[in-house]
């Protein structure tokens, strides 16, 4: 199982979001990546901000957890999703490091009619509205899209 540490950035009631098209579907992910071996979760994440959008980040606690399952491709990837906040510098995708089309700042309230990777819309609106604590949250439903 892979691990995939992400950052919830928000500024002005907007979350930090890459947006990505595989095929007919747009999904708009939380920034964040593979950790290297022998790097921490947080490390991995701050270096990953680093490369992908120019940015230093301070990373907080987690928010949630949550499985991913694709039998279609038999891949499962755990999500761990970090409070962060940037510490300096402006996101600006950097094309070498990601594929991603552009960055994307998604109205909170837009987050559950959007496509999300890791698809964690709802606990995110729940963790922001106080009505929800941090937890792993087991299998998430993740559309697979090629």
């Amino acid at each position: 199982m892979n691990v995939r540490p992400s950052a919830l950035i928000i500024q002005d009631n907007k979350v930090l979001t890459l947006r990505y098209c595989y095929g007919d579907s747009e999904v708009y992910a939380l920034p964040g990546g593979n950790p290297d071996p022998g790097e921490c979760l947080s490390e991995a994440l701050s270096r990953e901000l680093h490369e992908e959008l120019g940015i230093k980040a301070k990373v907080s606690g987690m928010i949630c957890s949550g499985e991913v399952i694709w039998p279609e491709i038999k891949k499962e990837t755990l999500h761990m999703v970090f409070q962060a906040e940037i510490a300096s510098g402006t996101p600006v995708l950097n094309p070498e490091e990601t594929t991603a089309l552009e960055i994307v700042w998604l109205p909170i309230n837009e987050l559950v009619s959007k496509q999300l990777y890791p698809n964690v819309g709802t606990q995110i609106q729940a963790y922001l509205d106080k009505s929800w604590a941090p937890a792993h949250i087991g299998t998430l439903v993740q559309p697979y899209v090629s």
